[in-house]
Order: C-alpha cells, then structure tokens, then sequence
C-alpha cells in the first residue's frame, strides 16, 4: 500500500472537516455530516487499515511488537503503516472531541470568536484544546452565575 498517500488523504479529510466545524453554520445537520460522515468515515478507514494490517500485511516494528513497553510502541510506529494508523486514530478522536467542544460551547452560548482557538488548539494538540475548553467553560459559567 502507498502509506504516505492513505497518509495525506486522512489528513487532508480531517482538515476539511475541521475547516467546515471552525467556520461553516452551527446546525444540527453539519453536526450530523462531520460526526457520522467524517468521523465515521475516519473510523471506519481506520478499521479497514488495522484488518488488513492483521489479516494481510506483516505487524509493524516486526515480530513481537506490542503496546506494552516503549519499545514496541516505538517499533509499531517506526513504520509507515504504524504511523498512519497511529495518526488516522488521532484524527479520528480528536475530531470527535472538538465535536463535542463546539456544541457544548455553542449551549453555553461562548463566542465563536472565543471556541475558533479552543477549536484550532484541539485539532493541533488534542488533549490540550480540551483542557482550554473546559477552563473557558468553567469561568464562563462563573460569570454567569455571579
């Protein structure tokens, strides 16, 4: 398989969606199309590529390779079939994530001013936009209530 194609094709995918999730409207339907259409599709690529890569391809990082120690996980994405599995993963999550942060603060009424960087740093850093998110939602909820 052309690893660094499937690679860019994931990328690129996940980009547009967060593209479409950043700036296009906030309505149910675009929530629907990016979760059960991005994402899923996402997983469902990502699926396809972890059954071939078990059924069909040799392990990535060779025989013995695991998640258990450093090593193994260093071997599995030391190959590009590991590395692209590894990133479709990411990509997949954290779009789901940044889902979820958009209607949240869209029911918390924050600014799209203010969720386009939470949103911009949950597609870049994951866990981190997350963390921003849910402090931005914790003071927002301060002021309202004082």
């Amino acid at each position: 398989m052309d690893w660094p194609t499937i690679f860019s094709i994931a990328n690129l995918s996940a980009m547009l969606a967060w593209v479409a999730l950043i700036f296009g409207p906030r309505r149910e339907i675009m929530f629907t199309i990016l979760r059960e259409g991005a994402v899923g599709l996402l997983c469902l690529f990502y699926a396809v590529l972890l059954i071939y890569l078990m059924a069909i391809a040799p392990q990535p990082g060779g025989e013995g390779s695991d998640f258990t120690t450093i090593e193994g996980v260093r071997a599995i994405f030391a190959t590009d079939i590991g590395l692209t599995l590894g990133w479709i993963h990411y990509l997949a999550f954290d779009l789901f994530v940044g889902l979820w942060v958009a209607r949240n603060a869209d029911e918390i009424a924050l600014s799209r001013i203010v969720q386009a960087p939470i949103l911009l740093a949950t597609f870049l850093f994951g866990p981190f936009g997350l963390l921003i998110h849910l402090i931005v939602r914790r003071i927002h909820g301060a002021r309202k209530t004082a």
